[in-house]
Order: C-alpha cells, then structure tokens, then sequence
C-alpha cells in the first residue's frame, strides 16, 4: 500500500503538533511560576507599585534560577520520569552557570535566563541517562539497586553538568543570540506584524501553546531583563483576533455557530481559552485572512506604543493581559486589544456575510470534515466498530441506524487536549454535570494532556484536530471527535449510551 500526500500531511500535522506540545509542555506546568515572578517584579521592584528592596531581591535568582531548572526538571521527568527531572535538574545548573556573570556574545554585562537552555539540557540529559541506564538494567546485585541508581544519577548528573558549562553553555548562548538579532530585526524594521502570517494560521492547528510557550516566552524574558517588558508576550495571547471573530460569528453566524458563539466569547475573552474559536475559525478556512490582519493590527499597535508585558499571559485572558502590564503601556495594550478585535470583527463579518450561509454552520462544517477523513460523526455506530473498526467500515457504519453497542461498559472518560489545563478542563466539567444529572455515578471524567494518556481511558473525547494524536496514543481506547468543547451534541450522545449501557 502507497502512502498518499494526504496521509503525509496528516503525518507532518501530527508530528509538529507532538514536538510543539513537548515544548510547551514543559513550560505550561510552571506558569504559576512565571505569574509570581511577574506579581513579584510588578510590585516591589524600584519602579513597582510597592518598592521594596529586600523582596525585589528575589526577582533575579526566580528568574536565573527557579524558573530553569523548574523546567529542566518538567522536560527531563516528561522524558524519564522523577529521576530524569532531576537529573535534567543538575545537568542544567551548568549552562546556567555557564551564563550568570559571563558575556552574552560579546555584550559586556548581558546575562541570559537559561529558559532555552533549560529545555534542551534537561530532556537532552534525561534522555541519555536513560539509555545509560538501560546497560545494567537487570544486573544491579539484590540490595545495591538504591545505591547503584542515586550514585549513577548523581555522578552523570555532574558530569553532564560539567561538560554543559564548557561546551553546551556556547551553542545554546549562539542560539539565542541568533533568535535575538532576528527578533530585533523584525522590530527595528517594523516587521514584526508580518509574524502573524505565521502565527495566527499555527494557532488553529493547535500549537498556539508551542508557540507562545516554546519560542516566544524564552525570547521574550530576554527582552523583559532589559527593558522590563516585551512585545513578543503579546504576539500569540493576545485575546483581541479571537474575540473579534466570534462577535462576527455572535451576529452573523448561522445555526449552531451563532448560538454558541456568545458563550465561547466568556471563556475565550475572560477565560483566556484560546482554542475554543479554532473551530470556528476551521469552518470557514478563509477567516485565517481575518485573523492575520486582526493579529498584525494588535502587533503593530504595540510597535507604535512600544508597549509590552513584563511576563508571560497565560491563560490568555484580558485579565491575565491587565495584570502583566506595566505602567506606560497600558494605553498601547489596552488598544491593541480593542483594535485588533475590530478588525477581525470587520474582515470576519464581510467573509460571512458575502460567502453562502450553510458553509457557516460549524457543526455541518465538523460533519463535513470528518466525512472527508473517512471517520465516524456518530458516538453510537463508532463505539459500535469497537476500537479495530478501519476508516471504510467507519464510514459506512455512520450511515447505518442501530449500531450495536459495545460490550465493554463505559467507566472512565478522557478529554484530552494540547496542555491537559484548559478546554479539555472545560469539556470534562461539562460532561460531569450531564452524566450527574442522568443519575449515573460509577464513571469517572477527566481531562488530561495528550502526552499523557495512557491507554487505559475507555472513551477518550478531543477537539477534531487533535484526534489523530490521541489516536496514537491510545490506541485501545474509543475516540470520539467534537468540534466544540464547550456544547456539543455528541455530549448527549455519549450520556445516552450510557444510560442504556447501565440500564441493562
């Protein structure tokens, strides 16, 4: 069998959204440490609301320090769990090192925050620890395994260290300086908006979080040191395209796209849920050009006002947006926001009152989709094929009324998503209060990364896009697809197997 250019992009789709996620991923767990770093630099240093000399005293080892090697630790556990972490932990201190107190490419005085570092270090060290290990695995003497494994994680860990100082501490330094002058070129020559060509499209595709998280946030701490705040934390959390495409949406949309549209708008604009318009925007593909204009109108709007954050919106809601701005840019914020959104809101309302009404309906948009990639639209029939079923006997099922039922009762229900934290969250809270409500007690929901799935979920539920990942993932498990997941009707449908399910 020959592999088609469709199943090749599917693949590449697939395989950049797994790197972006392990990106992101080891960034997402430490938000709430990138948060207190920000509430700490807002407040007591010289220039903050409260000055305080001593607390301000944390904002450098925080930021040199805590946040590294907490993502050291984060990337090196995802590789080779507890152990990995700390060795990523210990391999890191040394471009860390490498780094405090030295210069940056030739910059007397200029020290970089080892974010980069930290996530090719920690996972790089893990990663090769575990296949050191693997040489005497099985062959550690009864009563020596505790003292063979902390001796080998410490002395590997050090040595790692070592030679990280010395010789990974310059590439990663060169590293950054590239993406640096690269940065500021854009900006000194006023093309920074140009970077919505890319990042609004890779946004729909689910790696919003790669590159808000990934690539910008390690630029943009650079950034912060200097100035004390950077753009770049405002490139892809910017709240404003999202909210001026689903107001379009909110008075121009038709049947399911325009009822449930108002709601996305509450959690999108205060909750900071940014996936939750990707579907949306995927029903009509030609929105992207609204979206790169609204993006590049807020870009632009902060070039002109040399307005920034001084630390990463995560999630990115107004209210996270607000509480990371710092005085004198409130003014540039504030618009790039209002802007940007109407001229989404603008371009958006024209592509959908000018294109044919029905090609506005999300959810014959989603039927379409998943028509055309041969998977099921029906929870019932595709539960009925078992987790073997083949995309043609899939297909053909979803036309066939009366699926059987699987045999295997429905105990535990996955919602999976690029980070695990927010509309996953969203979706698994949705569907506990349906099933509390149908009087059934003996399942359990939860929403989780897709990196993490185990294969032991029963039913594993995630937005359309991401599907196929899941897939991977989990092989045994039931997947079932939805568009929004926020309101969606197969969330009836499952309760509905459900209940017949228990019933008997």
């Amino acid at each position: 069998m020959t592999t088609t250019s469709t199943e090749k992009r599917g693949g590449l789709r697939v395989g950049v959204q797994r790197f972006g996620t392990f990106l992101s991923g080891m960034i997402m767990p430490n938000i709430a440490a990138f948060i207190a770093w920000g509430l700490l630099t807002a407040l007591f240093i010289p220039d903050g609301f409260f000055p305080n000399a001593d607390l301000a005293g944390m904002v450098g080892p925080i930021l040199y320090f805590l946040l590294p090697l907490l993502i050291a630790n984060t990337g090196g556990r995802m590789i080779y769990d507890v152990r990995g972490g700390v060795v990523g932990s210990i391999a890191t201190m040394g471009v860390i090192m490498g780094t405090i107190g030295t210069p940056l490419m030739g910059e007397a005085g200029v020290s970089s925050p080892m974010f980069l570092g930290a996530m090719i270090t920690g996972p790089l060290a893990a990663y090769l620890f575990k296949q050191i290990e693997r040489l005497w695995d099985g062959k550690i003497r009864a009563g020596f395994e505790m003292l063979v494994n902390n001796y080998s994680a410490g002395i590997f860990g050090l040595l790692f260290a070592i030679a990280a100082f010395y010789w990974l501490t310059p590439v990663i330094k060169g590293i950054t300086w590239v993406l640096g002058q690269g940065v500021g070129f854009l900006i000194d020559n006023g093309l920074l908006p140009l970077t919505s060509i890319l990042i609004e499209p890779a946004k729909v595709l689910f790696l919003n979080n790669a590159i808000n998280h990934g690539v910008l946030t390690p630029l943009g701490a650079d950034q912060a040191i200097e100035s004390g705040k950077s753009i770049l934390f405002l490139l892809e959390a910017n709240p404003g395209p999202g909210l001026g495409v689903l107001l379009a949406f909110a008075i121009f949309g038709v049947g399911v796209s325009k009822s449930t549209a108002p709601g996305a708008i509450l959690i999108q604009f205060f909750g900071g849920i940014h996936e939750i318009y990707f579907p949306y925007v995927l029903s009509r593909p030609l929105l992207l050009v609204a979206m790169i204009l609204g993006g590049a109108s807020g870009i632009l709007t902060n070039v002109i006002f040399q307005s920034g954050l001084r630390a990463p919106a995560s999630p990115g809601s107004i209210i996270a947006v607000i509480a990371q701005t710092p005085p004198g840019s409130f003014l540039g914020v504030i618009l790039s926001v209002i802007i940007s959104a109407a001229v989404t809101f603008v371009v958006a309302s024209i592509i959908l009152r000018t294109g044919k009404q029905g090609d506005g309906d999300l959810s014959a948009a989603v039927a379409r989709n998943a028509a055309n990639k041969g998977k099921d639209s029906n929870v019932g029939s595709l539960i009925g094929q078992g987790t073997t079923a083949t995309a043609a006997t899939t297909e053909a099922s979803a036309n066939e009324a009366g699926a059987t039922l699987t045999e295997t009762p429905v105990r535990s229900i996955v919602f999976a998503c690029d980070a695990g934290m927010g509309s996953s969250a969203m979706g698994a809270t949705v569907m506990r209060n349906k099933i509390k409500k149908a009087g059934i007690t003996d399942v359990t929901v939860v929403n989780e990364a897709i990196a993490n799935l185990s294969g032991n979920a029963d039913l594993v539920i995630t937005q359309s896009e991401l599907t196929e990942r899941a897939r991977q993932k989990s092989p045994n498990s039931t997947h079932v697809s939805v568009d929004n997941f926020m309101n969606s009707p197969k969330y009836d449908e499952v309760v509905a197997l459900l209940t017949e399910q228990h019933s008997k």
